[in-house]
């Protein structure tokens, strides 16, 4: 025992001096070659004055490929000639910017786009580029900056009055669902190998209508997914490679930590398996000893390299100690509102699912931490301590989700009250023509809804409506809802449909209704308070009524 205190002692020291020595973000100076500037509106009008283009790098910090990007092809003396003559050079942290990185999720890491100087896409490419072809695409647009077949109009959303998917769309994307699984290698995707979150809680609530072949397709991928858990630290690797589990892409970052955590915990509470609770008590291990700043709040994401740009994995096969003989990979230390909303999410599951009271003080602790450093006065998050084109959707929604969990986990009706004012500040901030929209800032790139921020929308304010009885909160679900309903929303997504799928349930469905009736001091309702919590419907109100709050 004292052997591991020892050695957790060494791990937080060796985070802790990571909060101090590595660098914050992408760096925009580390190509000598290269004037990489920020992401801003007046770059298109400098582009315009000096007849340049417009190339966005825009990755993660702890991006393999990226790292390859930055040290082999923006070293390469051909690309640093063609970006000096034509281009002007941005370079952005995905993380950083939730309004770029969602317009651009089916692109990355690394994205590259090309603009011209009126903010028009003119190609677009996904993951690593090597030298001699990112050379041959600079010099291509230079030649002729006609929009290559990357760039692909969009079509035309127009929105409808339906507030449900009906009964055809359901079935239809429901067929998605089961075609899409891989019965050979498990789970879905043919290519990359992770754990989608919707779709294993829309198996479980198939599960708890008796449909046995998607509790075998979520269990089955529950199972896989073990082989993405670092054997060492914990924490999960955020994806496979080649179509089965066996070949890991080395970054942990916070999404994937938080709803694999909060999933594994939820189908602990379903089947009562401690494999699940294991791998859930594991990645919240991590997250304590690695991503967890001084001051409780949480931070982004590790780096997949120890060295920028060299593949991790003979590093990740090795013990602890012969890790930290080496060093540790960087950890990114920013502290989101976005990323901090999933984690204290997260915990709270665990801790109902589990009766892990230290889960929920660790939750509760972050989000104080986070409501007084990271709050706008009405009702908002920013998403770091000073954001570039913010407010985003995604910090508010994740934090008013949040909130309503701390909720329905301690009874304490200030979470509740947060919850409230961070729906209502989406509400007056995001909506849009056709659902909400990711950021309200209307530059060179025009705002825009995205799906799985608007399948969020859905269920917290379905569920506060079901809480409060405040019809505004049905109001904003339908407006998400009218998006999500829309022909054509989901065209893109192939298998990954479940979020609409539990959206719709959810909004056509009233919650599982528990109401605890006792003192708040009184041993048997604390029992029955903790039972209620940790019942295992995902979709449920619980509510504790103590006569002496005044109802």
């Amino acid at each position: 025992m004292l052997l591991l205190e020892i050695s957790l002692m060494l791990t937080r020291l060796a985070v802790m001096v990571a909060f101090v020595l590595l660098p914050f973000g992408r760096a925009l100076a580390e190509d000598p070659g290269i004037a990489w500037q920020p992401w801003s509106d007046a770059v298109f009008g400098q582009a315009k004055r000096e007849g340049r283009f417009v190339l966005l790098d825009l990755g993660t910090v702890w991006c393999h490929w990226c790292h390859v990007m930055e040290e082999v092809t923006y070293r390469d003396p051909a690309v640093i000639d063609l970006l000096g003559k034509r281009y002007l050079a941005v370079r952005v942290d995905a993380d950083a910017r939730p309004d770029l990185s969602n317009r651009y999720e089916d692109y990355g890491w690394p994205a590259t786009i090309v603009f011209n100087s009126d903010g028009s896409e003119i190609v677009k490419r996904r993951g690593y580029l090597p030298p001699d072809q990112m050379a041959s695409i600079l010099q291509a647009i230079i030649d002729d900056p006609t929009p290559g077949p990357s760039v692909v109009s969009e079509p035309a959303l127009v929105p409808g009055r339906e507030t449900t998917l009906g009964t055809d769309r359901r079935n239809e994307l429901c067929q998605n669902l089961i075609d899409g699984y891989d019965n050979t290698n498990r789970g879905w995707g043919t290519t990359q190998k992770f754990l989608d979150w919707d779709t294993i809680e829309y198996c479980m609530t198939e599960t708890a209508q008796g449909n046995q072949t998607f509790e075998r397709m979520a269990r089955e991928t529950l199972a896989a997914q073990l082989n993405l858990m670092d054997p060492a630290w914990g924490g999960v690797y955020q994806y496979s490679t080649d179509g089965d589990w066996h070949h890991p892409h080395f970054e942990k970052i916070m999404q994937m930590q938080a709803e694999d955590l909060r999933i594994y915990a939820q189908a602990f509470a379903l089947w009562h398996d401690e494999t699940y609770l294991q791998a859930a008590s594991r990645i919240r291990g991590y997250l304590k000893n690695f991503l967890t700043s001084p001051d409780g709040a949480f931070c982004t994401s590790q780096d997949a390299d120890l060295i920028p740009g060299e593949h991790g994995g003979e590093y990740f096969q090795l013990t602890d100690s012969d890790r930290r003989k080496r060093g540790i990979p960087r950890i990114d230390v920013h502290v989101y509102s976005r990323e901090n909303g999933w984690a204290i999410n997260a915990l709270a599951t665990l801790c109902a699912a589990s009766g892990e009271r230290a889960c929920l003080d660790d939750a509760i602790r972050a989000a104080n931490w986070v409501c007084v450093h990271r709050a706008l006065s009405d009702g908002g998050f920013r998403h770091d301590a000073i954001d570039a084109a913010g407010p985003y959707l995604g910090d508010t929604l994740a934090m008013g989700r949040a909130c309503l969990t701390l909720y329905a986990s301690t009874a304490d009706r200030a979470w509740l009250e947060r919850a409230e004012r961070a729906a209502k500040f989406i509400s007056a901030t995001f909506a849009g023509n056709l659902g909400y929209i990711t950021c309200t800032r209307n530059g060179a790139l025009p705002p825009k809804p995205q799906l799985d921020e608007n399948v969020g929308i859905v269920r917290l304010a379905n569920l506060l409506w079901h809480y409060t009885g405040n019809s505004e909160y049905r109001e904003m679900a339908e407006r998400a809802m009218r998006f999500l309903a829309t022909p054509g929303a989901t065209d893109h997504r192939g298998f990954l449909v479940a979020g609409v799928l539990l959206a719709d349930r959810e909004i056509t469905s009233p919650p599982l209704h528990i109401t605890v009736v006792g003192r708040k001091d009184d041993t048997a309702a604390q029992g029955l308070f903790a039972a209620a919590i940790r019942e295992p419907t995902v979709y449920k109100r619980v509510v504790w009524l103590d006569e002496r709050e005044g109802g």
